[in-house]
């Protein structure tokens, strides 16, 4: 289905990319579309890509509301199949 899930950012690296983690998986991603992220931070990824930065609270029911609808597991396979 490829949606966009929240992931808190866990490094900064050169050339607007960073490492996020969800559920114990890391992955790195790009950050080139945000303006000044933060390690901890949480922001929406979809396909590699950071697209906006969220609060805490909503990546937790972002998250919560995945995973009600039986979508959450799935799409987190899919990030882990997808090139790093």
């Amino acid at each position: 289905m490829c949606l966009a899930l929240p992931a808190r950012i866990v490094s900064l690296e050169e050339g607007a990319m960073a490492t996020v983690a969800l559920e114990g998986i890391k992955k790195r991603i790009s950050i080139a579309l945000l303006d000044d992220v933060e390690v901890g931070e949480f922001v929406l990824v979809h396909v590699g890509y950071a697209l906006h930065k969220v609060s805490e609270e909503e990546a937790a029911r972002t998250l919560a509301m995945m995973a009600e609808a039986g979508v959450l597991e799935d799409e987190i396979e899919e990030i882990t199949e997808r090139a790093p």
